[in-house]
């Protein structure tokens, strides 16, 4: 039997207002297994939008919040699921260790070859004429540099840069002291962890979540599924750093999650 053929969607992006001045944008018709929290963050002066998504519709066009005001585009890391969108905007950051492969991406410096960008990953089509295969992002060279210890300032709050790698070489998380709350990327999330891509390192990734596991947290806004506390944070590392949650096998654990969705 041949697979249904899938339809264009009207709408492409959801949203949710997590508080007065933090709303979850997400792509609605990527695979839930997949597909990244995009945080849009309120400020007095200045917004961000803490990563961007696959980019295969239009963030600015369709989530008309994010053109309102001046508003920088922060790149946790840049896998695809994260820095698809970030070519939109003007003022685009991230770290500069992973510089070169926003200015000239490939399938294979973004990870979009590893398996996950496959018919399953979608419910809809972007747009007429989609196919999966042909899945890129377009460049975004950084005009800003994110490093540990840096402030981003938007007025009335706070936010500053923590420099986490190990999932990747560049990955970063933004700390609010005030709130403690953590905008964490793929640094940590509540899932399964990777450290045996390309650029992983799962020792610097010990260290990075050990240096985290010490930070005053209240609420993780992670880079895939639900939010969650601080103790869900430290049970998170703990177990990590015992030897699990970790995703050893991701194709077995892709096809359990395409089969959990039929």
């Amino acid at each position: 039997m041949s697979a249904p053929r899938l339809r264009v969607a009207e709408t492409w992006f959801e949203t949710r207002r997590i508080g007065d001045d933090i709303t979850l944008i997400r792509e609605s018709h990527v695979a839930r297994w997949l597909r990244c929290n995009i945080w849009h963050v309120r400020g007095r002066d200045r917004d961000l939008v803490v990563d961007t998504g696959m980019g295969l519709r239009s963030l600015l066009g369709e989530v008309p919040e994010l053109a309102e005001r001046a508003v920088t585009a922060i790149a946790t890391h840049t896998h695809f699921d994260h820095a698809g969108g970030l070519h939109e905007f003007d003022h685009r950051c991230g770290h500069a260790a992973e510089a070169t492969i926003m200015a000239c991406p490939t399938a294979a410096t973004t990870c979009a070859d590893s398996g996950w960008v496959r018919a399953e990953t979608f419910s809809a089509l972007p747009y007429a004429g989609f196919r999966y295969q042909e899945y890129a992002i377009r460049p975004a060279p950084f005009n800003g540099f994110l490093d540990e210890g840096d402030v981003l300032d938007l007025g009335d709050r706070i936010l500053r840069v923590f420099h986490l790698p190990g999932h990747s070489p560049g990955s970063i998380a933004l700390y609010e002291a005030a709130t403690q709350t953590l905008f964490s990327g793929d640094v940590i999330y509540d899932g399964l962890l990777i450290d045996d891509i390309y650029h992983s390192n799962a020792e610097i990734y010990r260290e990075s979540l050990s240096r985290l596991r010490a930070l005053p947290v209240s609420t993780v806004h992670g880079g895939h599924f639900g939010s969650f506390d601080g103790a869900e944070m430290r049970g998170i590392i703990d177990e990590y750093l015992s030897g699990g949650r970790r995703m050893a096998d991701p194709e077995a654990w892709l096809a359990a999650q395409i089969a959990a969705d039929r």
